[in-house]
């Protein structure tokens, strides 16, 4: 049997009840990750549930929460505390798009539900679970990002600020855990077939798209014990951009 790259590892993803946080939190079961799963809905998380059962035997923890909801997300960090004592991977996948509109159009609520999701969700996110990654002999922290992120493109407004935003949060997270054995990285995913993008597309033929299934090697290989990588950001092909 070829050897399971992340066996025993424990890892949380949010976003993980569709299109690429599904997509990795089967990978990672796959290679023997223990997984605690995060989505808005419960039945939709107890079907991913089902599909890892079937794969390999071995049933997740499941929490169905809103991103929003921020008490809840230090909650969390309390609970896998008290249950595993410990988190070495965190995958920060759930996010937004928010309306793809000029900055001056965007309504305070719409802008607010964007930063909230994106990004502060996010920051809740390091700051509950940064003890517990401490406490890993080689805690793995992950966040999902896009191009525009780093590359400004007109009218894509709320989305890209919080996505530039949550890169510097990354890479400052980065520098301050170097002499630690957390590893902090971001990862670029490019054009694939999810919901998100064909609210971004609309007229896209998304057959024309990656699968949330092609791109999860990078996610594995960046929450790896060997990882050395720190503060990068990486592509679906592996390379390192930035």
């Amino acid at each position: 049997m070829a050897e399971k790259r992340l066996d025993g590892r424990i890892a949380l993803i949010t976003g993980a009840s569709r299109g690429i946080g599904r997509a990795v939190a089967l990978r990672f079961a796959e290679e023997g990750a223990k997984l605690i799963l995060v989505a808005r809905t419960t039945g939709a998380l107890e079907e991913v549930d089902d599909e890892i059962q079937s794969l390999t035997g071995e049933t997740s923890t499941l929490v169905p929460m809103d991103m929003r909801d921020f008490d809840a997300i230090d909650k969390m960090g309390g609970a896998v505390y008290e249950r595993f004592g410990k988190l070495d991977i965190l995958v920060g996948n759930a996010g937004v798009l928010g309306p793809l509109s000029p900055m001056g159009h965007i309504k305070a609520k719409d802008w607010s539900q964007v930063m909230d999701i994106n990004l502060t969700a996010n920051w809740r996110l390091l700051r509950s679970f940064d003890p517990l990654l401490r406490k890993s002999d080689a805690g793995r922290c992950l966040f999902v990002t896009s191009s525009v992120g780093a590359n400004p493109r007109a009218y894509w407004s709320s989305y890209a600020v919080s996505k530039a935003a949550l890169e510097m949060m990354t890479k400052i997270y980065a520098l301050e855990i170097a002499d630690t054995a957390i590893r902090a990285n971001l990862i670029n995913p490019g054009s694939t077939r999810t919901a998100m993008r064909a609210l971004a597309m609309p007229g896209e033929d998304p057959q024309s798209l990656k699968s949330p299934e092609q791109i999860t090697e990078p996610f594995v290989s960046l929450c790896e014990v060997g990882c050395r990588h720190n503060g990068m950001t990486m592509d679906e092909h592996g390379n390192v951009t930035a």
